[in-house]
């Protein structure tokens, strides 16, 4: 969704994803697995606090322009429990803010998200510009420096693989996409994929038409050498199938790409598979414990503050005793009120760092089966009895005062266009909690004793009072709901992948992409985990993605929410409250909106003299 909108002399749209989809799934701290606020972040810069410390004072809420010499030290950060997924951070699996808070320290591109969700270019890595309107045209250049930390070029080959895996048309013998991206946008948008010498620094992508969200369309990719190398082919190899489309020489190219990266608990991959562009290199993992990543020492760039960042596997609950203590430097716990004053209780030892995320709850059916796949009546009976009021009134507006009920989608609650889209597409019938209404439907659908799994990332207190909120009121009117939190619901053959429940509970960490959603709610996309078809949603989305024209935009995205509230796809239910913590000696520390959540700037973070 999109966040901010930027000057025409910034950048043509408001943009912006981890990876050119949607919204990541944020699970835990505030917690969802996976893809996509509004046009301003929240109140105030969410990168500046009270009491904290910088090497050099920021001038924007980009990234400060800093000169450190790299000490020898460990900073050590915790954003849950989860454990590390994969180096591969684009398939459906992988594709998380767990996954990408570590992804994006050793992968580095052409742009990143600030503090307030607003994109900056990375021009240390490379550049870009549009060198063609008709047809829509965008040339991207490498910096000659960049290199892979194994000492190979970064080239136009490993943008090739980039496009190649979120092109759908390169499918195998079942007519299934070949390469198993969290994209397809790319090479729909693209189909003749960059154009430029494999081996060289400069490329060019052409358009069919132009797309609100180009300057996000190319970011950091994986190498291309090593995908050729454990396919046993040459390089050449590779991107010559890739462009002549020979999916059969490609087979065992997307294997490895879809399976060859996936970690088990404390076993990585062989350190020569996973060569990195960014600061900092992935080094030591203990199961449980923590994941250590290192400085990169053949980085093009200027090197980290600090040597190591070290991601402790953390309950949220022992956050701020972590802090306290000393075992954490910097962490991310579940916002509540407890949280808040034991922070506050901290103020000599620790700088408390709040805000709204760009991160929103929210209930989805499963259409793909159950009791609400075919039901439109089903879904409103359970959306007429969810306490949606009540569970802000308890579980949110203890930590932030001015929460509301969210009633929309594509637009979130600080946004400057969300009264005028909600207005315009929620007429309100589900402000309110009607029991007797969803009882009468339900005995009408002799349906009285329906079983609805609720399914989550657990634990999660959180989710937990939810589900029991709506357990209090939907039992009453004739459900039986089932909290099925589980620690795998979001992992490769967890229950959101298989489809094993009635209704997810999770959030979508946001993006400033204009079409983000496209990736949640059209046919048949990656993200699209409930299995959600509607004509009109799809053709609205393909009308946003090609016009720059904001008010149009607007138009557009009513039109969307009304569809989605029209076939109740699911249930909005409030944007997140952020608390962060930092060990006041830690320097550079800031918050952020965006779904890198406090990390995003941490190759900056160095401890005080």
């Amino acid at each position: 969704m999109k966040l901010r909108k930027l000057s025409a002399a910034t950048a043509i749209l408001a943009t912006g994803a981890l990876v050119l989809s949607g919204c990541t799934p944020d699970g835990g701290n505030d917690d969802a697995d996976g893809e996509e606020t509004t046009n301003g972040a929240s109140s105030g810069d969410a990168g500046m606090a009270e009491g904290q410390q910088f090497t050099t004072e920021p001038e924007d809420t980009g990234k400060a322009d800093t000169d450190l010499e790299t000490k020898d030290d460990e900073i050590s950060v915790s954003l849950g429990e989860t454990e590390f997924i994969s180096y591969n951070g684009f398939t459906p699996e992988s594709y998380s803010t767990y996954n990408s808070v570590v992804v994006n320290r050793v992968l580095e591109g052409f742009g990143y998200w600030g503090t307030d969700n607003v994109w900056y270019r990375n021009e240390d890595f490379g550049s870009y510009e549009v060198t063609s309107e008709d047809p829509f045209t965008v040339e991207y250049t490498i910096g000659e420096d960049v290199t892979w930390s194994d000492g190979t070029p970064v080239t136009v080959a490993d943008y090739v693989l980039d496009w190649a895996y979120q092109n759908a048309e390169l499918t195998n013998s079942d007519a299934e996409p070949l390469f198993n991206g969290i994209s397809q946008t790319y090479g729909e948008r693209v189909p003749e994929g960059p154009q430029g010498d494999p081996e060289g620094k400069t490329f060019t992508i052409e358009y069919t038409e132009p797309y609100a969200d180009w300057e996000i369309m190319v970011n950091n990719a994986l190498p291309a050498h090593v995908v050729a190398e454990q396919s046993d082919m040459e390089l050449s190899e590779l991107v010559t199938a890739i462009r002549d489309a020979d999916t059969e020489a490609l087979e065992p190219a997307a294997e490895f790409w879809n399976e060859g990266w996936f970690t088990d608990p404390g076993t990585l991959p062989e350190e020569e598979l996973m060569p990195v562009t960014g600061p900092y290199k992935i080094d030591n993992w203990q199961a449980g414990e923590s994941l250590t990543v290192s400085a990169n020492e053949e980085y093009w760039g200027t090197g980290p503050g600090t040597e190591r960042l070290v991601y402790r596997f953390v309950n949220d609950g022992q956050h701020v005793q972590a802090l306290e203590n000393g075992d954490l430097n910097v962490a991310l716990p579940q916002a509540t009120v407890d949280t808040r004053g034991q922070l506050e209780r901290l103020q000599d030892q620790v700088v408390l760092h709040e805000g709204e995320a760009a991160t929103w709850e929210h209930l989805d059916f499963n259409f793909n089966d159950g009791a609400f796949s075919d039901s439109l009546e089903m879904r409103e009976a359970f959306a007429m009895c969810v306490p949606r009021q009540q569970i802000v009134s308890n579980l949110i507006e203890p930590v932030n005062p001015e929460a509301t009920v969210l009633n929309a989608r594509e637009s979130l609650s600080f946004e400057d266009d969300y009264e005028d889209i909600v207005a315009e597409s929620y007429d309100g019938t589900y402000d309110e909690v009607d029991v007797e209404g969803a009882r009468e439907i339900l005995e009408a659908e002799d349906a009285v004793g329906t079983e609805v799994r609720i399914g989550y990332s657990g634990p999660n207190p959180r989710r937990t009072d939810t589900v029991a909120e709506i357990k209090a009121s939907c039992d009453e009117a004739g459900f039986e709901i089932t909290d099925a939190g589980s620690e795998d619901f979001f992992a490769p053959g967890g229950a959101l992948e298989t489809g094993d429940y009635e209704v997810a509970l999770f959030a979508w960490a946001g993006s400033g992409q204009v079409v983000s959603g496209q990736n949640i709610y059209a046919t048949d996309r990656p993200q699209n985990y409930g299995g959600y078809s509607n004509e009109t949603v799809d053709d609205l989305f393909n009308q946003l993605a090609t016009t720059e024209d904001e008010q149009e935009q607007q138009e557009l995205i009513v039109g969307i929410e009304q569809e989605l509230w029209g076939d109740l796809f699911g249930i909005p239910l409030y944007v997140h409250p952020q608390l962060s913590g930092s060990d006041i000696t830690i320097s550079n520390v800031r918050d952020t909106a965006s779904q890198d959540q406090i990390v995003w700037n941490a190759e900056q973070w160095q401890r005080a003299e």
